[in-house]
């Protein structure tokens, strides 16, 4: 008997970064995406150059963003299902998000 599971996992989700909608891989973390999908910055500094992940376990705190209103670790967060992201985004002139 060829029975399909009914409570298969998705393979891909859909999210809202920066208030674009794009479609990743079920599972991976919110620094993923955006390095699939943006340009891996999550923030900028004080001084207002483009920070990105650096140490991918939440201790350097480079990769906040706001996810669903709340602040969040990107490298710590897992995508789920509708989530919206939002990243801040450099002022510096010659410097792009």
């Amino acid at each position: 008997m060829n029975a399909s599971p009914t409570n298969a996992s998705p393979t891909h989700i859909a999210i809202e970064l920066n208030g674009t909608q794009h479609t990743v891989p079920a599972g991976i973390t919110v620094v993923a995406a955006l390095s699939l999908w943006a340009n891996g910055v999550t923030r900028v500094s004080v001084l207002g150059e483009p920070r990105a992940a650096f140490c991918g376990m939440g201790i350097c705190q480079e990769c906040r963003v706001t996810v669903n209103g709340q602040r969040r670790l990107a490298c710590q967060t897992v995508c789920l299902p509708g989530m919206v992201v939002h990243t801040t985004t450099p002022t510096k002139p010659g410097h792009s998000a």
